[in-house]
């Protein structure tokens, strides 16, 4: 399967399926059919890329489990950091405000408005956040049924676990998919 992510700056409509549908004007997202007048980004779990996809990924889902795709928004004031973690499953993330740097094996990337990066999941990940202004990113991510309604982030190190954490998710959807 392919999780691609696509940008319509002038609106768009869905059909039912395995979509994920975010309203950047209105911060709020749908899952299947959808219409948004505005500036949307739509992630689609399909069968192959379709024409435009900001970025796609070939992801495998084991389909002996159930899977929701989940669509949420992390938040983060300036300076913020998630410390070094993992998610139960992979996911297209794109950056809606400010700058962020991902670190994930021996590779570093920043990202800025507008840009979409891929993770895995299971691979820990490493991020950084503007230190002069708030950073947002919108992300739909696939995750095993059981994780529904859960903090899917796992930190690497237990210490970080139990310090400060200065972004704040906020989970507009847990929509089981068909495969």
């Amino acid at each position: 399967m392919i999780l691609a992510l696509y940008e319509h700056p002038h609106g768009v409509d869905t059909a039912d399926g395995n979509v994920a549908v975010y309203d950047v004007d209105r911060n709020n997202a749908s899952f299947g059919a959808a219409s948004i007048a505005g500036h949307a980004l739509v992630w689609k779990l399909e069968e192959r890329v379709g024409e435009g996809a900001k970025l796609a990924a070939s992801v495998e889902l084991d389909p002996d489990l159930n899977w929701l795709l989940r669509c949420d928004r992390v938040d983060f004031p300036p300076g913020g950091v998630a410390y070094r973690h993992t998610h139960p499953g992979p996911g297209i993330r794109c950056l809606l405000h400010g700058s962020i740097r991902i670190e994930s094996g021996d590779e570093t990337h920043v990202y800025g408005a507008l840009e979409p990066w891929f993770e895995l999941g299971p691979e820990p990940v490493l991020a950084f956040v503007s230190e002069t202004e708030e950073t947002a990113f919108v992300r739909a991510m696939l995750v095993p049924g059981e994780w529904a309604g859960k903090r899917t982030i796992r930190y690497v190190d237990p210490a970080d676990e139990g310090k400060p954490k200065l972004q704040r998710a906020t989970v507009f959807f847990d929509e089981p998919i068909q495969l």
